[in-house]
């Protein structure tokens, strides 16, 4: 793995675009009402980003077929890559969006579930949880800890509240670009007991637990983007980009 360490002047960097980031969701957060179209929550970034000297980083992103919105707009039993189109927000739906901006040729990635008016206990309960695994990684992210010991936490919490933790998407460093080494899990693997990860100052990444109400399991639809739960139960995404600092970590996607 080619491990990139950022300095403090290019952290401060990704923080600007993290606040462009952060912009971008309270607005679609704003507007993610009854009666609205995805197609209609999705148009609101690239006037936002434009402003901002910025580009949007999801936008034509290569894959099966270049990817066609700005944002990923994930409803209910959408896990992650969801499309904007004409998908209408009903009341008790929960709404993941996630935006990755560049400015400045530095990126910002993060994610957020929105419960959108009357939302079912459980499923109220699952983007808590979701929200709370990611908290989970914030709090124990320090220099010298293996990222082993943080993803058993995290998995740990989520599954023990009855959730499926997603296996087939993980998270990333992050820099110039948005998709760098490592690969960050949310769950403990042969794979990450194999090529385990020791956190040291100046790694960024964007940590983005997904929780399943029911199955872990997933499957992609016949666009060749947007995920969803193979038992059609709802799925939560909560993502920010941390950069790890001498006593713990920093969030450079929270608007601040």
């Amino acid at each position: 793995m080619a491990i990139q360490l950022k300095s403090r002047e290019q952290i401060e960097k990704m923080r600007v675009a993290g606040r462009v980031v952060r912009q971008v969701l309270e607005t679609v957060r704003e507007h993610c009402k009854p009666g609205v179209t995805t197609l209609e929550l999705d148009e609101l970034a690239p006037p936002i980003i434009e402003k901002a000297g910025g580009k949007g980083l999801f936008k034509n992103y290569p894959g099966p077929t270049p990817f066609p919105s700005n944002l990923c707009i994930s409803v209910n039993e959408q896990v992650v890559h969801g499309i904007g189109g004409s998908r209408v927000i009903e009341d008790g739906d929960i709404v993941s969006v996630d935006c990755g901006v560049s400015v400045d040729g530095w990126c910002g990635d993060s994610a957020t579930t929105i419960m959108v008016g009357k939302v079912a206990s459980d499923t109220r309960r699952l983007c808590e949880v979701t929200q709370h695994v990611l908290q989970i990684a914030i709090d124990n992210i320090r220099p010298g800890r293996r990222w082993s010991q943080i993803a058993r936490l995290m998995q740990n919490y989520a599954e023990s509240q009855g959730m499926g933790v997603v296996r087939d998407y993980v998270g990333h460093g992050i820099g110039d670009t948005m998709h760098q080494d490592p690969k960050i899990p949310n769950f403990v693997s042969p794979e990450l007991l194999r090529h385990d990860i020791t956190l040291r100052e100046g790694l960024v990444m964007a940590v983005e637990p997904m929780c399943n109400l029911g199955t872990r399991d997933v499957r992609t639809l016949a666009d060749q983007w947007t995920v969803v739960t193979n038992d059609g139960k709802p799925s939560a995404h909560y993502e920010h980009t941390l950069a790890v600092t001498q006593t713990g970590c920093e969030i450079l996607t929270d608007g601040n």
